[in-house]
């Protein structure tokens, strides 16, 4: 639950919402309401790979492959989405400048 209260601070300080939602959310099956938990929490988590950790791993791999990354703060995001690929789905880098040079 106080992970659930750090990501309400951080990802959701513009709305009510609380740790039972959240968790509601990760429980259930709409895929929208997931998917809006998932944008929030990879545009604001101070701590994304514990925060997308609350995901089950079929359900953020699900969420990961389907995000189309908006072109508001692209950078930024493509980023953020490549790096949880990477920490989660050992997929390879696409960052420029975290590429190893051979």
């Amino acid at each position: 639950m106080k992970a659930y209260q750090r990501i309400i601070r951080e990802c959701f300080w513009d709305m009510d919402i609380s740790p039972v939602d959240i968790q509601n959310i990760l429980r259930g099956d709409d895929w929208r309401k997931k998917n809006f938990l998932f944008e929030k929490i990879l545009a604001n988590s101070s701590k994304l790979y514990a925060d997308l950790s609350i995901f089950p791993r079929d359900d953020l791999k699900k969420l990961l492959d389907e995000y189309i990354v908006p072109e508001y703060n692209r950078g930024f995001l493509l980023k953020r989405k490549n790096i949880a690929e990477i920490l989660f789905f050992d997929k390879p880098c696409v960052i420029k400048e975290l590429q190893w040079i051979p």
